[in-house]
């Protein structure tokens, strides 16, 4: 008997029910704390707020200009020279898209021929290698390996063939938390130029750094015309459900991702637009106090999974952390994740769907600490009957 999904495409066997949206129904299910699906508990800054309540009361809400709105990419350029020195025209090389997701699956849609291949680190986020198969293209992946996911160039140089087209980094990087380094990025960068490489650069976290700093890969030499670079207002301000995302490249760039993203959503969200545009502009304090804050979430949440008997790999970044279950006598990232809500009352994510190499992703489960300190507090009292 056939193991094939019904009527899917051959390119999309195996990319059924996402692993969040298994495990936030697992949540709902039985009433646990959800750790795994990474979306704040709480809202953003109340000015982002006013200002998409104010368009949406004074009638910006029908189609917005195919690129965004002015005010918002003129606002995501100003982000970029303001924070990394980056200068992009924000007419011809700034494109706001339905979050970071479209963004990415236009980009793979756009710049990949059937059959090119796509070099990616894994764990990878799931979506990556979904929209590279939309593509028609092949993944080749470079494996970052715990404790301190570090790659090996020479494993890099392998991955790369004379049909590789793009690469595809993310840094701050989920699921690991982990913030590339100077070093890499400089030897990512030379990798690319020297092959002739288009980088996809997903930095959606990148005010989400507590150790070491985010240099966008588009700041090392040749790679500004070359990287496509995409973030989103998600995860900065705290509104993911409004799927506000972006990509700034050169002009060539842009309009061939324009091209595809075009004929997918076409355009979306102008009022949430507005918001996200006044959201960028928020002074230093507002980014400073956001990094603090899930900083200490991060310290919480990591004290308490060791306690419970968890090896902690601590993250540099973003708002998810890994954690080696062997310590608790398991092996099974999967079985333990799906068993977790019965157990305890909490909801974690395996690892293991993010890996093609399923023995180095095996034991491993990710958590996320983007919710408030009580629900972080209830979550690891929970986590100690493990440990017991």
């Amino acid at each position: 008997m056939s193991d094939r999904a019904p009527y899917v495409a051959s390119r999309l066997q195996g990319f059924g029910t996402t692993i969040f949206a298994e495990m936030s129904a697992l949540a709902d299910r039985t009433g646990a704390i959800n750790l795994g699906q990474g979306f704040p508990d709480t809202d953003g800054p109340a000015e982002i707020k006013d200002a998409a309540i104010t368009a949406i009361r004074t009638g910006q809400n029908q189609y917005p200009p195919g690129a965004g709105i002015p005010e918002l990419r003129h606002a995501i350029a100003a982000h970029q020279q303001r924070f990394y020195g980056l200068e992009y025209d924000p007419d011809t090389e700034v494109l706001v898209t339905t979050g970071a997701t479209e963004a990415v699956a236009a980009s793979m849609l756009a710049l990949c021929e059937p059959d090119d291949e796509v070099v990616m680190f894994e764990p990878y986020y799931d979506s990556y290698s979904a929209c590279t198969a939309m593509a028609g293209a092949q993944r080749r992946v470079v494996t970052l390996r715990s404790p301190d996911y570090g790659f090996d160039p020479a494993e890099l140089a392998r991955a790369t063939t004379e049909r590789t087209r793009l690469l595809l980094l993310n840094s701050p990087h989920n699921p690991t938390g982990k913030v590339f380094s100077v070093d890499e990025l400089t030897c990512i960068a030379e990798h690319c130029v020297e092959h002739d490489l288009i980088a996809v650069a997903d930095e959606v976290y990148e005010h989400l750094v507590f150790d070491g700093e985010h240099r966008p890969l588009a700041t090392f030499p040749g790679m500004r015309d070359r990287t496509v670079t995409i973030s989103s207002g998600g995860k900065t301000f705290s509104f993911t459900g409004w799927k506000v995302g972006w990509v700034c490249a050169s002009a060539p760039l842009v309009n061939a991702v324009r091209t595809a993203k075009q004929f997918l959503t076409y355009v979306s969200g102008a009022p949430f637009q507005q918001g996200i545009a006044v959201g960028l502009g928020l002074d230093d304090r507002y980014f400073a106090a956001f990094s603090a804050d899930m900083r200490a979430k991060r310290d919480l949440l990591v004290a308490g999974l060791r306690q419970a008997g968890f090896e902690v790999f601590t993250p540099a970044g973003t708002y998810f952390l890994t954690t080696d279950i062997r310590p608790l006598g398991e092996d099974d990232g999967m079985a333990f994740c799906r068993a977790l809500p019965e157990r305890c009352g909490v909801v974690a994510v395996p690892n293991v769907v993010f890996y093609d190499d399923v023995v180095e992703g095996a034991p491993l489960v990710r958590f996320t600490f983007c919710k408030r300190l009580k629900v972080l507090e209830d979550a690891v009292a929970r986590l100690q009957v493990l440990g017991r």
